[in-house]
């Protein structure tokens, strides 16, 4: 007799402490899942926190990673929506630092050694997890019998510990001029010339990450006098279960639309992480053809099987994709934008990106093979700052052979937040 989806919704969310153990366990093992609260950032209206936290508190031992949300919230434990602070991005990945040592969680400890993913981008994108605006509603669960190892004992150098890093980049738009400017940080609304290193900004470089970095300032409307402090802080939930053989490894890869590398005969990529939108011209508004196309080729170093994807992109786009050599769709990953205030729902703001869950098996990639990166923004007006990232995870031919049960990703949804039945449970509905 197969369980209705809407019962098992309402025990998960209800009675979830009243289930067997056994109930929780995805293919013999526990899911486990926490709730950890980054230090608090202060914010001022109009200005800007952009600050990277090192040994964060996070799941130790040797560990299969199946999911990572996050949140900003108040001191109260309330959403912070975000036209008034808006999430421009937050990112975490592991490192390697020298064991028991004062200093290892000093910015600039040369004792560092940062763990990043398996490429494309891996000079600039090396994160495990990354997402923004989207973020609540963003599934990123890692489907069965999947997972991404962590934790490995043997991975550190030797003398060296795995710990883990956050970097949030959040923008208070209180009371400021311009919501949209501020969040694409146009520079002639945070009044500076020179970046956060001290070298001076391109004159044809009007708006990006080298104006809004950290302590800067947006332009706030005259008289504007609600100037007092805010504390918010980043809320983050961390699934996993412990390692074992039953779990099969995946490869995280990022690419950028940004690259141009492959295209003009070079042989390293060149991801910039962001680029401009121009408004459109006269001719093509008429034409009611006003979507500015990013699109750019990659090379994927190691074949497999694609299990997961998803897209990052800002306020003005519409949906990325990514497409094999013989131009078969791997993934497409679309936008969606909220209609209302309250936090999840804000209007005008992207609050979530669809996601992909290809049974596993059905969307191969080989060995080198060349994709192409699309990335679509809306130029009913100019957009700067913008991103076109597309996030996979792969998991790698020479795996073994997947278990019966796992024919079917698990079924994910986005209210309360985003999350994710396992496959044992969605397979019965």
């Amino acid at each position: 007799m197969k369980t209705s989806p809407v019962l098992v919704l309402l025990i998960l969310l209800s009675a979830t402490a009243t289930l067997p153990s056994e109930a929780l366990n995805v293919r013999g093992h526990l899911l486990k899942s926490k709730t950890f609260l980054l230090p608090p950032i202060f914010l001022r209206p109009g200005s800007v926190s952009n600050k990277w936290y090192y040994d964060v508190a996070f799941p130790r031992g040797h560990l299969a990673l199946k999911s990572f949300n996050a949140e900003v919230v108040d001191e109260h434990g309330v959403p912070v929506p975000l036209h008034e602070t808006y999430l421009h991005h937050w990112v975490v990945e592991p490192y390697y630092t020298v064991k028991d040592t004062a200093a290892a969680t000093e910015a600039h400890n040369h004792s560092k050694i940062i763990h990043r993913n398996s490429g494309v981008c891996k000079t600039t994108l090396g994160q495990y997890y990354g997402l923004g605006s989207e973020t609540r509603h963003t599934a990123t669960w890692v489907p069965d019998p999947y997972g991404i190892e962590i934790g490995n004992p043997e991975a550190p150098p030797e003398g060296y510990e795995e710990k883990w890093l956050l970097n949030v980049h959040a923008i208070d738009t209180r009371g400021v001029t311009d919501k949209l400017g501020c969040t694409e940080c146009k520079c002639d609304l945070y009044n500076v010339t020179v970046d956060e290193y001290g070298r001076r900004i391109p004159k044809d470089y009007t708006g990006g990450l080298f104006c809004c970095y950290d302590e800067t300032q947006c332009k706030l409307k005259g008289g504007f006098t609600g100037g007092e402090a805010r504390k918010v802080f980043l809320r983050y939930t961390v699934m996993w279960l412990d390692w074992s053989d039953a779990v099969l490894p995946v490869k995280i890869y990022i690419f950028d639309a940004t690259d141009r590398a492959l295209l003009e005969g070079k042989s390293e990529p060149a991801c910039k992480v962001e680029y401009q939108v121009e408004e459109c011209s006269s001719e093509n508004r008429t034409k009611n053809s006003c979507v500015h196309v990013q699109a750019t080729k990659q090379v994927l170093p190691r074949g497999g099987d694609i299990v997961f994807g998803v897209a990052h992109q800002h306020s003005g786009g519409i949906g990325a994709s990514l497409h094999g050599e013989d131009g078969r769709l791997l993934c497409e990953s679309m936008a969606t934008y909220g209609n209302s205030q309250e936090a999840g729902n804000e209007a005008g703001y992207i609050v979530g990106m669809s996601t992909c869950y290809p049974k596993p098996g059905t969307v191969r990639v080989r060995d080198g093979e060349v994709l192409t990166v699309v990335s679509n923004y809306s130029s009913e007006r100019q957009h700067t700052g913008v991103m076109g990232l597309l996030y996979i995870l792969v998991a790698e031919h020479e795996q073994q052979q997947l278990p019966a049960a796992a024919g079917k990703p698990g079924l994910c949804f986005s209210f309360p937040v985003s999350w994710c039945l396992p496959s044992w449970l969605s397979s019965n509905m």
